[in-house]
């Protein structure tokens, strides 16, 4: 046993590495190492070697593992002093510019008409982005046989075989929130309901996923004449112009009646779009009464409140205030493209500091 401690202590001594050291470390107290072997041996014996040499094998394994978990310790310790020798930084050199990330400008657009609606008196109101078909098309007087059900135009969510549960879809528009908002809160209420929504198509316009805000303003006295006025002044606010020309058109939506699509007066510069003056006309939103049907969905009495609706594209608002040519560039994820029209992170719009500076 002398033998054999003089020779593993040296051995752990003089090892290299940690490589090295498990290689001792098996040949030595492993399943198959000499001091395993020699414990092995302890049933030959008579008991009275037994009393001696089991407490010496004992003694010896202790004393060779202790010595490997010392070396072990050490061989990292000098690891990390050659690390700390050889990695170092100079604490004195200066940093680099720190960078910072840019606001989208669908989330610029999103938090600018948030600030506006509010000072109107409009509350922010949220739902969810998978509806099912009562409160996406029945809830909103939308019939059986509408374009806008066909699988076509919807993105409807798979059903497994056997399952009677109402179809799902991927909301077509944030006019379900309107129904869950009126069965929540009840009348009056005055609410938008920004959000992304999904439809089947795709081109330099449109997109399978965009974003919508839906606006709705129920009480006993409200009138197109509200509307009017509300978006005038949503339109002069964010598109920053001291004045402003729209137009209603006679229009058919199943959730209002009557129903107008809205024309702003505006004009083309050498291709930069100008809002409140010229002989041209851009249609930029549809709008109308509150169909009485929608109104008794969403659990109000249509026979003693009344109310008008509007929708309109956000990530359309954006291309028109920014210049943006092409909607699909939204998402490109192209970082170049983000930092070109993107917005500073910390300068939140709001009315009274200018949205958009």
């Amino acid at each position: 046993m002398d033998d054999l401690k003089a020779k593993y202590l040296g051995q752990i001594a003089d090892a290299g590495d940690e490589n090295a050291l498990e290689a001792i470390r098996v040949a030595a107290v492993g399943k198959k190492g000499e001091v395993a072997l020699k414990m092995r041996e302890l049933g030959k014996m008579t008991p009275e070697e037994r009393q001696v040499a089991g407490p010496a094998l004992n003694a010896l394994k202790d004393e060779i593992n202790s010595a490997l978990s010392a070396k072990k310790a050490a061989l990292a310790d000098a690891a990390l002093d050659e690390r700390l020798r050889t990695e170092w930084l100079d604490v004195t050199l200066p940093t680099r510019a720190r960078r910072q990330g840019s606001i989208h400008p669908v989330s610029q657009a999103t938090e600018e008409l948030t600030a506006i609606f509010a000072e109107l008196g409009f509350s922010v109101a949220e739902g969810p982005r998978i509806e099912d078909d009562w409160y996406n098309f029945d809830a909103l007087n939308i019939p059986g046989h509408h374009p806008a059900r066909a699988e076509m135009d919807t993105f409807y969510m798979h059903r497994a075989e056997g399952d009677n549960r109402p179809p799902h879809v991927l909301r077509t528009h944030t006019s379900p929130v309107q129904i869950r908002s009126m069965e929540k809160q009840g009348a009056p209420i005055r609410i938008i309901c920004p959000g992304g929504v999904y439809r089947a198509d795709y081109d330099q316009t449109h997109t399978p996923m965009f974003h919508q805000v839906e606006g709705l303003a129920i009480d006993k006295d409200i009138s197109m004449a509200n509307l009017k006025w509300v978006l005038e002044e949503f339109v002069k606010a964010f598109f920053e112009v001291d004045d402003v020309e729209l137009r209603f058109r006679a229009s058919h939506f199943p959730f209002t009646e009557p129903s107008a699509e809205v024309d702003i007066r505006c004009s083309w510069d050498n291709g930069q779009l100008k809002i409140g003056d010229g002989d041209d006309w851009m249609e930029i939103l549809g709008s109308g009464m509150v169909h009485p049907k929608v109104i008794a969905a969403g659990g109000i009495d249509p026979d003693v409140y009344q109310g008008f609706a509007f929708g309109i594209g956000i990530d359309r608002l954006a291309m028109l205030k920014y210049g943006i040519p092409d909607l699909r560039a939204f998402f490109d994820s192209d970082l170049r493209w983000l930092r070109h029209y993107g917005f500073a992170a910390l300068d939140m719009p709001n009315l009274h500091g200018g949205l958009s500076r």
